[in-house]
């Protein structure tokens, strides 16, 4: 679209329960557009492990062109635990997509939404508010497809090159920038295993030559492993982590799980170029189809969406509206008349939907 707010999104809803939230972060756009000066246009191309069932393929070729042509890119979860490649690895254009298209740095956010349970005492008082940022193409990651394995022992070669790396900080000491600026803390950390292995004792070396471009960022280093046993005791000290993939695959489904669950937790994969954006969660194929799916983590993947695409093209009204659907989102949990399933509730797709666009 050429507008400066009309936007081409592609829409990959996926496998199991992937196209039962998908719809309803649809329909919130749709909403969006009556309430603003924003316009989408949506095409849906497949991808995921039924595609693969299908045609061998994770995703045709159009579907990457579509991708590549589209101003954003809107993810239902993929694969099925039941579908694999020959070496035994689940399906996971996720995944792919990540390095089809750079997308060095996958954003996290957890936030506590007001009314939502979480297992951390004082959590509902103290508050969670933080962003786990996972590089997306290196790591342990890097051998995705390519590790060897004999009779005697298998092989995975973890990789962290300096380009990604510098620019997965420069990413991430301008959001912490801009957290600071919307009055959070603005702190970043940087999460490795600097006292055992040289690839992160290299990684931590470029954050802290990032640090001195950015004085103004309160920076710490933890170790993965104190770092998790840190946020489920006091995750409210948290506000901005770097990490590598394999840790930060890990840490933010941690993360997660202190928010009230992968139903609640956004999630976007980002490069110089392009955007990923889809829940945290997987394809739960054990409630395909029984209207139980919780949309909250994909609705607001929408709103990171229009954040994304606000800062993007310098556009305020996305942002106001990225802004708006967080509000809603917050008003239906804090009001205490949604209670989703996994929560022990009776809400299912449909109620939540519903009471979003109500809030909208």
């Amino acid at each position: 679209m050429s507008a400066n707010n009309a936007f081409h999104i592609a829409v990959l809803a996926g496998d199991g329960i992937g196209p039962e939230v998908m719809a309803p972060a649809l329909e919130v756009l749709r909403k969006v557009e009556q309430k603003s000066d924003l316009r989408f246009r949506f095409t849906e191309a497949p991808a995921g492990a039924n595609h693969y069932l299908a045609t061998g393929k994770s995703m045709p070729d159009s579907t990457i062109k579509l991708c590549e042509e589209a101003d954003a890119i809107l993810l239902g979860a993929c694969g099925l635990p039941s579908v694999r490649y020959p070496d035994n690895t689940e399906i996971a254009p996720q995944i792919e997509l990540r390095f089809i298209f750079d997308l060095y740095a996958g954003v996290r956010p957890a936030r506590l939404i007001p009314g939502v349970p979480s297992p951390i005492v004082g959590a509902d008082q103290r508050g969670i508010d933080l962003v786990v940022i996972r590089e997306s193409t290196e790591g342990l990651f890097a051998s995705m497809g390519k590790g060897v394995v004999t009779h005697e022992d298998a092989r995975e070669t973890l990789v962290i090159t300096r380009k990604t790396s510098e620019r997965l900080f420069e990413f991430s000491f301008r959001l912490a920038e801009r957290r600071k600026a919307r009055g959070k803390p603005g702190s970043l950390a940087c999460v490795d295993k600097a006292n055992v292995f040289k690839a992160f004792a290299f990684f931590r070396r470029i954050f802290d030559e990032a640090a001195k471009r950015h004085p103004d960022v309160k920076t710490d280093h933890l170790y993965v492993d104190a770092c998790s046993a840190m946020l489920v005791k006091r995750p409210w000290d948290f506000d901005v982590m770097v990490m590598e993939n394999m840790f930060g695959d890990i840490v933010s489904d941690i993360t997660a799980s202190l928010i009230g669950g992968l139903g609640m937790a956004p999630s976007a994969d980002i490069g110089d170029k392009y955007a990923v954006f889809q829940p945290c969660h997987g394809t739960a194929p054990d409630i395909m189809g029984q209207g139980k799916a919780n949309p909250t983590g994909m609705i607001l993947s929408t709103a990171m969406m229009l954040d994304w695409l606000a800062e993007k093209h310098g556009l305020e009204s996305a942002a106001e509206a990225s802004e708006t659907i967080g509000r809603a989102v917050d008003q239906i949990y804090a009001g205490g008349g949604i209670k989703p399933m996994e929560f022990g509730g009776s809400n299912g797709t449909a109620d939540i939907t519903k009471a979003v666009l109500a809030a909208l």
